[in-house]
């Protein structure tokens, strides 16, 4: 490992975590933001990703080396892994079943694949997915002409990642994603130049909170800065990436409202900025005084998503809520509360910033309104008892 510009004293914490994403068993990476830190996650952790969702760095749990990571880690932070201890034995061993990547180093990508992507502005996290991926498809199949390879050889491919690689629905559509893309963008085939299966789409519900649990959390969030960090990714509906990428002058009190630039699929959005929001956020600013982020961690830069994360636990668990809460759900809470008061969906859709109506019809299965007017039959029992 080459040196590292860190202090060795005051070392920074590195918490790891087992965790679920996207049905896949993950271990997560979660530290206050440091570049350097970052930095050494990416060049020596093998197989490391960034989580928007998580707001972390992660692994796949059967490609985790513990002891590799504490080799990497031993001079310039505290790896707390307190949480692992019940699986140790299975991280620590897990290398003898990883997954062997090694052929992505030397093997080419088809001319025009990256620019294709760079071009069509796919952020830096999907290119990196789907270049790897698409440098296993092209592992798998040797040295034949990509062109030569029919639907019915890739279907076949991608039923063994299930059945071998036991890859999860999520993997198996991003896979998809990256080998249509050569066929489709770099090569300028048609959409149905092949017909390659897609899993099934699992129905999961978004979780929720009630709008008294959310005012607990505020109430018992007693740091204004941290107050207004929850309170505005709910009253505004933002996803953690958002709030942290939001400058000074995203916020237009005079128009009531908060400006998203560059969201998911780069595009800009308008939100409802709440007058009981902007009153805290005057205070906030006379107190810190920020530069140009709107909320800033050290040396005034971009607030650590993680850092989000604890403040929401830290505000749960003195409201005495014992079920997990990730600052995502006060986004899906936003938009429940919003449907139930009555708002149009289509409202909602806007100012959730989703392409589709379909995403935001999914609000109408968790809200609780239409449920209210329906009496339980078992009520029926009870209404004519004797005391």
């Amino acid at each position: 490992m080459g040196k590292s510009n860190l202090p060795l004293n005051n070392l920074l914490t590195i918490k790891l975590r087992q965790s679920d994403l996207d049905h896949k068993l993950v271990i997560t990476i979660d530290f206050p933001y440091h570049p350097g830190i970052a930095e050494l996650i990416k060049k020596q952790v093998p197989s490391s990703r960034w989580s928007q969702r998580l707001g972390c760095w992660y692994v796949a749990k059967e490609q985790f080396d513990l002891n590799h990571f504490f080799e990497v880690f031993k001079r310039v932070a505290w790896v707390d892994y307190s949480d692992l201890k019940s699986n140790i034995k299975t991280i620590v061993n897990s290398d003898a079943k990883a997954k062997d990547y090694s052929h992505r180093a030397s093997t080419a990508l088809p001319k025009g694949y990256l620019e294709k992507l760079e071009q069509k502005r796919y952020s830096l996290s999907t290119q990196k997915t789907y270049v790897a991926y698409f440098k296993d498809f092209i592992h798998h199949f040797g040295g034949l002409q990509l062109e030569s390879i029919s639907s019915e050889n890739i279907n076949h491919y991608i039923l063994s990642l299930i059945r071998k690689e036991k890859v999860s629905a999520s993997e198996q559509n991003q896979r998809i994603n990256a080998i249509k893309f050569y066929y489709e963008k770099v090569l300028g085939g048609d959409k149905q130049y092949f017909l390659i299966d897609r899993p099934k789409k699992n129905t999961t519900l978004p979780k929720v909170l009630s709008k008294t649990e959310v005012q607990q959390i505020l109430k018992q969030t007693h740091n204004i800065k941290h107050r207004c960090i929850l309170a505005l990714i709910y009253s505004a509906g933002l996803r953690r990436s958002e709030l942290i990428s939001l400058k000074i002058t995203d916020i237009i009190s005079e128009r009531g409202q908060v400006r998203i630039a560059g969201a998911k699929g780069n595009k800009d959005r308008y939100s409802l900025l709440s007058f009981k929001m902007l009153n805290e956020l005057r205070e906030y600013y006379k107190q810190y005084k920020p530069q140009y982020w709107l909320f800033e961690g050290a040396v005034n830069k971009q607030y650590s998503a993680s850092s989000i994360a604890q403040i929401l636990s830290k505000g749960c668990e003195l409201a005495g809520i014992k079920r997990r809460v990730t600052p995502h759900m006060l986004r899906h809470s936003f938009a429940t509360h919003l449907l139930e008061q009555g708002t149009d969906l289509r409202y909602i859709q806007e100012l959730l910033g989703h392409s589709s109506t379909k995403t935001t019809e999914i609000y109408t299965h968790v809200s609780n309104k239409s449920m209210q007017q329906i009496k339980n039959p078992l009520d029926d029992f009870f209404d004519n008892s004797s005391p």
